[in-house]
Formats: C-alpha cells, sequence, structure tokens
C-alpha cells in the first residue's frame, strides 16, 4: 500500500485527493507530516499542497454533497486524529466513485467514522463556547486560553466575535500554540510568547498582567455560585455529565 504524506491542512487533504487520481494510486494509506515516519524500505509520496488542485476536488464534492457532510469534511481535518484523515480520503473516494446518494450508506465504514468524529468535534465546539471564561488584562483586553482535544478555534471565532462585539479579546490555545485576536473591527490569528508563570492547568493570567478589578469579579461569581446552589439538590454524576471535569479549569467557580 502506497503511503502518502500530507501537511494536514483541509487543502492538502484535498490535494492528496487529486493526485490519488491524476497517479491512477489504488489503495493508499494517507498520513500527516507530523505524525509520519520513514520507512528504510517503503517512501511516502509527498503531496506538495495545491490551490488550484484542491478546489477542482472541493467543487467536485459539493455536487454530491449537502452542507452538512462538506462541514464534516471540514470538521474533520480539524480532528487533526491519523485514523480521523485515513477516514477522509477513504470517504472522498467512495463519494467521487459511486453515484449520488452514496453518502447515506452508513454501512460504509468511512461515512460512519467522518459521520461521528463531525459530532464529536461539533460537541467540542459548544462546549469551548459555553465553558471558555475571560480575564482583563491591564490594558482593557480580554483574555483566555484553552487546550481543546481537536482545533476547534476556526469553528468558535464567529461565535465570539458576535458574542463580545464591542471589546478586545484574545483566546489562545495553549496546544496548538496559537490563538485569536479580535480587535473591535476583525479577528486576526497571532502567536503569543509565554513566560513560565503561563499555566495550562488553569485558565487564568498572571497576577501582574490581570486589571486590579478581575480579583474583586471572581470573588463576587463565586459568592453568587455558591449562594445560589442548593445542596439538597446536588448531584454530581448529573453535574458531570453536562461538565465534564477536563473543562472545570475554565470555571472561575470551580477555582481554590
Amino acid at each position: 500500500m502506497e503511503i502518502y504524506v500530507f501537511d494536514g491542512s483541509l487543502e492538502g487533504l484535498l490535494t492528496a485527493i487529486f493526485d490519488c487520481y491524476s497517479r491512477k494510486s489504488g489503495p493508499i494509506k494517507l498520513v500527516s507530516s507530523v505524525h509520519y515516519h520513514p520507512d528504510a524500505f517503503q517512501s511516502g509520496y509527498m503531496v506538495m499542497t495545491n490551490s488550484a488542485k484542491a478546489n477542482r476536488v472541493w467543487n467536485g464534492l459539493k455536487q454530491k454533497l449537502n452542507a452538512q457532510w462538506m462541514h464534516a469534511i471540514y470538521a474533520g481535518v480539524l480532528s487533526e486524529q491519523p485514523q480521523t484523515f485515513q477516514a477522509l480520503i477513504d470517504f472522498a473516494r467512495y463519494i467521487i466513485d459511486h453515484p449520488n446518494g452514496a453518502s447515506e450508506n452508513y454501512g460504509n465504514p468511512s461515512v460512519l467514522a467522518v459521520s461521528q468524529m463531525e459530532r464529536k468535534v461539533h460537541r467540542e465546539k459548544h462546549r469551548m463556547e459555553a465553558f471558555i471564561r475571560f480575564q482583563e488584562t491591564g490594558d482593557g483586553i480580554f483574555y483566555a486560553h484553552i487546550e481543546p482535544d481537536y482545533n476547534v478555534l476556526p469553528l468558535i471565532s464567529r461565535h465570539f466575535e458576535k458574542r463580545y462585539a464591542n471589546q478586545k479579546w484574545i483566546i489562545f490555545d495553549l496546544k496548538r500554540k496559537y490563538g485569536l485576536y479580535y480587535d473591535l473591527d476583525q479577528v486576526s490569528e497571532i502567536g503569543i510568547e509565554f513566560t513560565e508563570q503561563m499555566s495550562p492547568a488553569v485558565n487564568t493570567l498572571p497576577a501582574e498582567l490581570r486589571d486590579p478589578k478581575e480579583e474583586l469579579y471572581s470573588l463576587l461569581w463565586k459568592d453568587y455560585f455558591r449562594n445560589t446552589n442548593i445542596p439538597a439538590r446536588k448531584n454530581m454524576k448529573l453535574h458531570i455529565q453536562h461538565v465534564p471535569k477536563r473543562y472545570w479549569k475554565y470555571l472561575s467557580e470551580k477555582q481554590p
């Protein structure tokens, strides 16, 4: 089985699909350059991302798939999961090689895998939108950092741009080392050099970077949460089901 190595992007995936057909390849194994380990006995074909090729494949898939499935392909790429990359290229080739309606065949392993991953990425997106808590910096920018399982920053950008349209904010992904910055006009991608004081374990800024009012706001919120909580109705099993423990680090009310 031939190995195709791509850059992990949507355009790279679509280029790999194009090359599969132009090179008349049989079954292939698709891996991202991050996960590729060269084999002395088998060289990989290096996919050179090409926008023209990618657009041709994307437009071809749009003729056979609805908007939800096109979004599922994008979400699959954002998952960054090696097994999903393989499922995506298998799915695309299955769709291209079969008549319209092939996407409804959930008995096909790649159709099912792409659909399931889309739901997982979508769930992570909604949880980030619900659990992200900002802190105001000394210069008036609201900041939050996250470590999502999947690369959901591109998916949550519009939500926060609409919800916090009147304030500058930064959401930074510590795992992927890039963030989004909204300057009251548009959202742009940024990088930040962090000091050792920045802890991924708790969604908080070092004291010297925070606005002095932030500590008071945090205490007021914790008091409100504590006073509105009814101990007799406490159901931790249900609570954890809706707010898994891995998201507690984002919530002010969960901090000591």
